[in-house]
């Protein structure tokens, strides 16, 4: 059974595209289709997980009002990284379920059965992950890739009641 789902931020909770105003300040577009989701798979008591190779205060900010589990930014090591967080949560391998769309998410991708990638991901992700999904990168693939975990784990949930 997946308990924690593990997400990558660029090209996977957002386009992968980075955005600076004249005034250095940088923009991320995410979408709500994938936060809603988050939250959907937080309220049937599961974890979530984010582990990204940069560091940026959208992303806690984000992190923060979607009410991630764990967080763990400027990651160079992301599949040490995720023994860190197992630890902490008292996880297995087999409860994890991560997505990602380029070189450096491999390290974690590698590590569990149920790895996942955004249409739009490199194309060494996509060829080794479990399952391709035909959302890109901050189009909803986090959204897609929960749909399939919560029909994979016979969660019969809809999510206009659990918001209801």
């Amino acid at each position: 059974m997946i308990q924690l789902i593990v997400l990558d931020v660029d090209g996977t909770l957002s386009n992968g595209e980075l955005i600076y105003t004249n005034e250095g300040v940088e923009i991320k577009a995410f979408n709500v289709k994938d936060g809603l989701g988050i939250a959907a798979w937080l309220k049937l008591g599961r974890k979530v997980a984010i582990i990204t190779g940069r560091e940026s205060q959208l992303v806690k900010t984000r992190a923060q009002e979607l009410k991630i589990t764990y967080l763990k930014q400027g990651v160079s090591n992301k599949a040490e990284a995720l023994e860190e967080i197992l630890k902490e949560a008292n996880l297995s391998l087999k409860e994890v379920a991560i997505i990602g769309d380029d070189l450096n998410d491999l390290s974690m991708l590698r590590l569990v059965k149920y790895s996942f990638a955004p249409s739009d991901a490199v194309k060494e992700v996509r060829h080794s992950v479990y399952k391709v999904l035909k959302s890109k990168g901050g189009k909803g693939a986090v959204r897609e890739m929960i749909n399939w975990l919560i029909k994979k784990e016979k969660l019969q949930v809809r999510f206009y009641e659990i918001f209801a």
